[in-house]
């Protein structure tokens, strides 16, 4: 089960307007289970997104990029999104792009719209060929039950070895207006920024430029879901998509002042909840692991530091022991590959426990201390560079032996 995350209630997952949202059940892998998802746009919407930055991603991830491209050249506006889950469509060469392209026809014939108003979306397993068909099939249904409070079918339809749906959902006020904002993700294994073997979606009711969304997914991207990792594997099918539907009454053409700045705060906010629950939800994970680089000479030399803490499976493997063997975390730090670190000036914490100080052991330091830190939920590494004045954090889990069944059993 998710470590600390409470399974999402339906009623508490806001209808926003301008989005109707619509599911099936096509039997693409397993009978029985929503696999099929489709989003219905309003004809004010804009939309944003960020997607893996692997050689190998997905065709759906290819061809989505090339119709959010299109749009900015002057193209039609993006009136629906699909997904699929089962499947990742990925690995499969020039049949995989022909079959994202039928995916997209047959539902924006079903729609009255054009294929290249449509961005599709898969998740699943790799190098296998897209059941077109089943999808294709399934399209009528997922249209016909199409509507905006349906929220948490959505994220039961993304799932893949999730262990529970991932949602989010708020209103804010922002100068005077009020806007809703609700979200869903998947993930929890081949997970590392850049982004992961996730899937996001986060709409919001208010209208905003395009050039302005295209600058706020990737603040709020950069900020959560390229800010998580569970096992450093980044997959071929990441896709996070921001959806402004401009029927609420806050209206935005640029990217400043106050309007903007709580906007892209409150985006930000909503969107590292939805990372975080990808965490909580790692496969196999029994705890949640903050990591906080400080004191570094660049925000890029803290976060490499992070990383590497954070990738480390000897690391990993002591906090899923409660082992406080946290000269690990010491040996990450060193090969992090920031040459000239003054290792003599850093300062090591773990919550509220000063492990290491001055490079070296904590006089002070007793592992009963540290043993008490290491059995707890969640758990927070801090380290201090004595560099500069910048910080990163990124978020981790432990891994377990769950995590070798599930990946060793994931085709079966």
């Amino acid at each position: 089960m998710a470590v600390n995350s409470p399974l999402p209630v339906a009623a508490d997952l806001k209808p926003v307007g301008g989005i109707e949202i619509g599911y099936a059940q096509a039997g693409i892998k397993k009978p029985g289970r929503k696999d099929v998802l489709v989003m219905k746009l309003a004809d004010t919407a804009t939309v944003a997104g960020v997607f893996t930055k692997n050689r190998f991603c997905a065709a759906p991830v290819q061809l989505s990029k090339a119709n959010l491209a299109a749009v900015g050249n002057g193209g039609k506006p993006i009136r629906a999104l699909v997904v699929n889950t089962g499947n990742a469509n990925a690995g499969t060469g020039e049949p995989g792009m022909v079959n994202a392209h039928a995916t997209c026809a047959a539902l924006a014939k079903l729609l009255g719209c054009d294929a290249q108003q449509i961005l599709p979306f898969s998740t699943g397993v790799i190098l296998e060929p897209l059941p077109v068909d089943k999808i294709v099939a399934g399209l009528p249904d997922a249209i016909a039950n199409l509507k905006q409070d349906n929220w948490f079918n959505a994220a039961e339809a993304i799932m893949t070895t999730d262990t529970q749906p991932k949602a989010a959902s708020r209103t804010v006020d922002i100068c005077g207006h009020s806007v809703t904002m609700t979200g869903i993700s998947k993930g929890a294994g081949m997970i590392k920024p850049n982004m992961a073997t996730m899937l996001g979606y986060l709409a919001i009711d208010a209208k905003v430029s395009q050039e302005v969304l295209d600058e706020l997914v990737k603040h709020a991207a950069d900020h959560s879901f390229n800010c998580i990792t569970i096992d450093g594997d980044t997959s071929t099918n990441d896709s996070f998509m921001l959806i402004a539907t401009g029927t609420g009454s806050l209206a935005i053409a640029n990217a400043a002042g106050t309007e903007y700045e709580e906007l892209k705060s409150a985006v930000t906010d909503i969107a590292r909840n939805l990372a975080q629950q990808i965490i909580r939800d790692g496969e196999g994970a029994t705890k949640f692991i903050t990591i906080t680089v400080e004191e570094g000479d660049t925000v890029e030399e803290c976060r490499k530091i992070a990383y590497s803490i954070a990738h480390s499976p000897l690391v990993k493997t002591a906090f899923f022991a409660s082992d406080p063997n946290l000269g690990r975390i010491l040996a990450a730090i060193g090969y992090a590959g920031v040459d000239d670190l003054d290792v003599s000036k850093l300062d090591m914490y773990l919550d509220d426990v000063l492990v290491a100080k001055n490079g070296g052991r904590n006089p002070a330091y007793q592992e009963a201390d540290g043993q008490r830190v290491m059995r707890q939920s969640e758990i927070t590494v801090r380290v201090k560079l004595g560099r500069g004045a910048n910080v990163a954090t990124v978020w981790t889990c432990d891994l377990s032996h769950d995590y070798v069944t599930i990946n060793a059993d994931y085709r079966s």
